[in-house]
């Protein structure tokens, strides 16, 4: 069977194109020579099961250890009952070591234990049976919520001195957040646990990465190796910049060219591929993208995106615990400034969040395509300035992230007009005080592909404020700048009270940037 690009479950190296699993993790054959216990956590899909059985496999295959990978998922749905947790947890443990360990590695009958110690008796006897120290892996140890959490972590802790003779000599809890949010998956109260932290007796947290630029063109020609069919170095260069290294996207790029576009192998990949295939994967919402969508509504990820999105400063008690949890999932990158991981995440999130509105729109796409193939940029402002006097308050108030409604709007319109033959890039930012967009549209001139660019700078003037219009002159001076471009479009959202209604405050201006660039002025 030819090896593929993989988006469903665990890497197998036969199978599949895959970074090697232990560079993955690099310091955890140490943790565990140090008979640590130690947390794994990783956005999901992101290649962490595949490096933590790989992981184990490797342990054990030393001859050294009997090292054991489990999920604890089957728990979960026991709820608070964890006795009929453990009881799962433990059934999953005997099958997966009876199909991965040799016989004299595996585990005893387990004792007769009350369901307050079925997890911590069994592990005891397993370990003083085994002759290698055990290592024990414990997968989606966060699907366990409530008493059956608390009760696995409390058996774990008051294990460990025993460890390694009468106990795992090293357990690795690997889930999608870092053990500090444990609690709340406990019942949202940090005391019910007794300590300032669920797992106390862990040494370090270790974050699985995304791949880097290497590692994706590694990746990549590992399809060149077995097909002869190359990626150009445009081709590589978009597709790391489209996923920052996201493992998951970074294979379902590959994958939605090869195996769904079909190209064929005699062609090489070309960045005008990968662009199809990004717009592939965002209009069909794949599973990926939707496990993300669904949390966009949540409390703590919006007060974290919000101001993201609308270019903001913010703080509160919480702000540090739910920018850590929006980057444990994945959403935002796992370093300062707070900004979304990839414009991929980035480009669904706008859409999501703009779809309600998009569905009011009713241009016709095709109607902004002039006889030479170029887009109608001036057209396309005058028809939204329309559509904003006749909707945009109304949708404005309809909208849930309400900070950023108005550039919303904007940008479910650019996605109705655009995005059938185009693209809109977008940059945000907390602390930026504006949304960077650039609609890019290709058309053909001597028979030559050409591309047309049309910069927008979209600020709000807030009540209190004084007119964005000069710094956002500026903004979009340098952001022109940085485009070699010579004219672009200021949108200035007016949200104060003395504003007046859209039809009234609604109109164009020409203004110039302090480089002299040409800009048209939208006030809206």
């Amino acid at each position: 069977m030819p090896r593929r690009f993989n988006t469903a479950g665990p890497c197998r190296p036969d199978w599949h194109y895959m970074i090697p699993a232990e560079r993955r993790l690099p310091e955890a054959p140490g943790l565990v020579e140090q008979l640590a216990y130690f947390v794994v956590h990783a956005p999901r899909q992101t290649g962490k099961t595949t490096a933590i059985r790989a992981l184990a496999q490797e342990l054990t295959a030393s001859g050294r250890y009997a090292a054991l990978y489990v999920s604890c998922e089957v728990g979960e749905a026991a709820g608070d009952d964890f006795g009929e947790a453990q009881r799962a947890i433990l059934a999953n443990l005997r099958l997966g070591a009876s199909l991965s360990l040799p016989e004299e590695l595996q585990p005893p009958p387990f004792p007769e234990a009350p369901d307050s110690l079925l997890l911590g008796t069994a592990l005891s006897a397993w370990a003083g049976a085994c002759p290698r120290p055990l290592v024990l892996f414990l997968d989606e140890i966060d699907a366990l919520r409530g008493q059956s959490l608390i009760s696995v972590l409390r058996q774990l802790r008051s294990g460990f001195p025993n460890r390694p003779g009468a106990f795992p000599a090293s357990i690795i809890l690997c889930g999608l957040r870092d053990v500090r949010d444990y609690k709340a998956a406990s019942g949202g109260d940090a005391d019910r646990l007794g300590t300032a932290s669920p797992f106390n007796i862990k040494l370090k947290s270790l974050r699985l990465g995304d791949f880097d630029r290497d590692e994706v063109e590694e990746l990549y020609k590992q399809h060149t190796a077995d097909t002869g069919q190359p990626f150009t170095e445009q081709a590589l260069a978009r597709a790391f910049e489209l996923t920052a290294g996201q493992p998951w996207l970074v294979n379902a790029l590959a994958r939605e060219v090869i195996e769904e576009m079909g190209i064929p192998v005699s062609e090489p990949i070309t960045i005008d591929h990968v662009e199809a295939a990004k717009e592939r994967l965002i209009y069909a919402r794949v599973t990926h993208l939707d496990s993300l969508v669904a949390r966009l509504h949540e409390p703590r990820i919006r007060r974290v995106l919000e101001p993201v999105l609308a270019g903001t400063l913010t703080s509160g008690d919480s702000y540090q615990d739910d920018v850590q949890y929006a980057r444990d999932l994945g959403l935002l990158t796992p370093s300062n400034p707070v900004r979304v991981a990839n414009p991929i995440y980035n480009e669904v999130i706008a859409r999501v969040l703009a779809g309600d509105a998009e569905l009011q729109v009713q241009a016709e796409p095709r109607s902004f395509v002039l006889p030479d193939g170029r887009l109608d940029f001036d057209r396309l402002l005058r028809e939204f300035a329309t559509f904003w006097r006749e909707h945009g308050e109304v949708l404005t108030a309809g909208l849930s992230y309400h900070e950023v409604a108005p550039q919303l709007v904007l940008m479910a319109f650019l996605h109705r007009v655009v995005n059938g033959g185009g693209f809109v890039d977008r940059e945000y930012g907390v602390g930026r005080g504006r949304i960077d967009l650039l609609v890019r549209w290709p058309y053909s001139e001597a028979g030559q592909r050409r591309w047309q660019r049309q910069a927008m700078e979209l600020k709000v003037w807030r009540e209190g404020e004084k007119d964005p219009l000069p710094k956002g002159l500026a903004q979009l001076d340098e952001y022109l700048e940085r485009l070699s471009l010579d004219e672009g479009v200021l949108v200035v959202f007016d949200r104060r009270r003395e504003a007046g209604d859209a039809d009234s405050r609604t109109r164009f201006e020409q203004a110039q940037a302090p480089s002299g660039r040409k800009v048209t002025v939208l006030r809206a």
